[in-house]
């Protein structure tokens, strides 16, 4: 079964890391889905942010990374054959908006399943915000990016 991972991942953090390994595991296939989020500017491009999640990947055989084209994710993961779609939680403030997207892709397309992994606890502090603005500040962002993400930030904010 394929399964389709959605994130604007800009960057990818550790937490996210923790929810591709971990839905690797449970998939045959897992497809990581750069996607564009309209209420936020993006610091890598999209472009950018698959090479990096590709890097980060290379060791999980099972899991392709590709960039949402301008459709709906439900369209998307119909089209590539996929049933469900997996989204990272945090904490219980990540869960109403996550829901809420959930029953609205239910409606648009049924037979696709969305479920909810929590990150492990070390990282539900940890978001691609909190990230960067270490980096753009000087600290040390060690084992919260992989480390292809953490060497990209450093040449961003350099």
């Amino acid at each position: 079964m394929t399964a389709v991972y959605p994130g604007s991942f800009d960057p990818v953090t550790s937490g996210h890391y923790d929810i591709i390994e971990r839905a690797a595991g449970m998939f045959e296939t897992l497809i990581v889905l750069v996607a564009a989020n309209s209420t936020k500017s993006p610091l890598f491009t999209a472009e950018e942010r698959t090479a990096l999640l590709r890097e980060s990947c290379a060791e999980l055989p099972n899991v392709r990374v590709e960039i949402l084209p301008p459709v709906l994710l439900v369209s998307y993961v119909e089209s590539c054959g996929a049933k469900v779609i997996v989204k990272g939680l945090r904490a219980v403030s990540d869960f109403e908006y996550e829901f809420q997207m959930a029953l609205l892709n239910r409606r648009l397309q049924p037979e696709v399943e969305t479920i909810f992994l929590m990150t492990a606890a070390e990282y539900s502090y940890l978001s691609s915000s909190i990230v960067k603005e270490i980096a753009r500040l000087g600290g040390d962002i060690i084992g919260l990016v992989p480390e292809a993400v953490r060497q990209a930030l450093l040449r961003k904010y350099e």
